[in-house]
């Protein structure tokens, strides 16, 4: 058994398996082992099987899917299990963050769930928070402890580097004012132009385009969010921009939700790919259509690595600041 693996102990919660034992090959460590289940009642139980004394302890859980409450509280019983087992240090590696939709109050009388998340888990004995692409940047500041955030697009621009489009007819879109900075970095990255759309909301889960600024005339667009939910406003931007003159439609998310109708309004959409990264497991029966999966784990273990090793995780945040 290596130094790393005696020191350094990576466990996985039940919703993303297959990432964290892709996580584990990239570090060369054995995935710990940790027995997960359920009581008559729903409630969830958690014991480690080997033991994390004086271990710095690495949970991967995305906190979405069916059961997504589940999954947070498997996440923070899975931290309490290991503070009383004596871990040294204990980081959620989050590779999605539920509920960071809720970041502010929109309107009276509403929660702010990202920070009562944030509160939940360093509650629960979590010394460091590892995620990506949050929903705003700003929820890394709802925490006492240090966060990681992490990014994807340099995985997203380099699988659209490689389809070698011409580079005067590609033209990254952000689906809204909100994400227009980070649609911005991808389009510098592709050396691409940039268009912005206005979304307006007339209902919860409800998103309709209300305005479309740039020319797409001609262009391979590709819309760049940070998350698919119910797919209707990706829907909604595809359909914009076909009717604006867009010769075709990409989408790229990082976070595949699909909730509810998702899969059947991106079937129907006027697109030719819709490329997610898989902090999300999309099961293998959807990805043999649109959808394309790439994967986050090299770029999660690079940073579970320097973290460990109290080296500089700074340019896997942003490729603008490495230092």
């Amino acid at each position: 058994m290596t130094e790393m693996q005696k020191s350094l102990a990576l466990f996985s919660g039940s919703v993303s398996p297959e990432l964290a034992e892709k996580i584990a090959d990239v570090l060369g460590v054995d995935l710990g082992k940790v027995k997960l289940e359920k009581f008559a009642n729903g409630e969830i139980y958690a014991r480690y099987l080997e033991s994390v004394r004086g271990a710095d302890v690495f949970i991967v859980q995305s906190v979405a899917g069916e059961h997504v409450n589940d999954a947070l509280m498997e996440l923070l019983i899975m931290a309490d299990a290991a503070k009383r087992a004596s871990a040294r240090t204990i980081t959620a590696v989050i590779t999605h963050y539920g509920y960071s939709r809720q970041d502010r109050k929109a309107a009276a009388r509403e929660p702010i769930t990202a920070k009562l998340v944030a509160n939940l888990l360093t509650t629960a004995g979590v010394n460091r928070v590892m995620s990506i692409d949050l929903h705003q940047g700003q929820i890394q500041g709802f925490f006492d402890v240090p966060v990681d955030h992490l990014t994807a697009l340099p995985i997203l621009a380099d699988y659209f580097k490689a389809k070698n489009f011409p580079k005067d007819k590609v033209c990254v879109v952000s689906p809204d004012v909100g994400r227009a900075k980070a649609a911005k970095k991808l389009s510098d990255m592709l050396e691409a132009d940039l268009a912005i759309m206005h979304k307006g909301r007339p209902g919860h889960n409800k998103a309709e385009i209300t305005a479309l600024i740039g020319d797409v005339d001609g262009k391979i667009c590709i819309i760049n969010d940070d998350m698919i939910d119910t797919g209707g406003t990706i829907a909604a931007a595809a359909a914009t921009l076909k009717a604006n003159g867009a010769e075709e439609v990409y989408i790229c998310a990082t976070h595949p939700v699909f909730s509810g109708p998702a899969y059947e309004r991106l079937e129907n959409a006027p697109v030719k790919e819709v490329v997610v990264c898989d902090t999300i497991p999309v099961p293998l029966e959807r990805q043999t259509g649109k959808i394309k999966v790439v994967s986050v784990a090299s770029l999660f273990a690079r940073a579970i690595a320097n973290v460990y090793g109290n080296t500089s995780v700074s340019e896997l945040f942003d490729p603008d600041f490495a230092l």
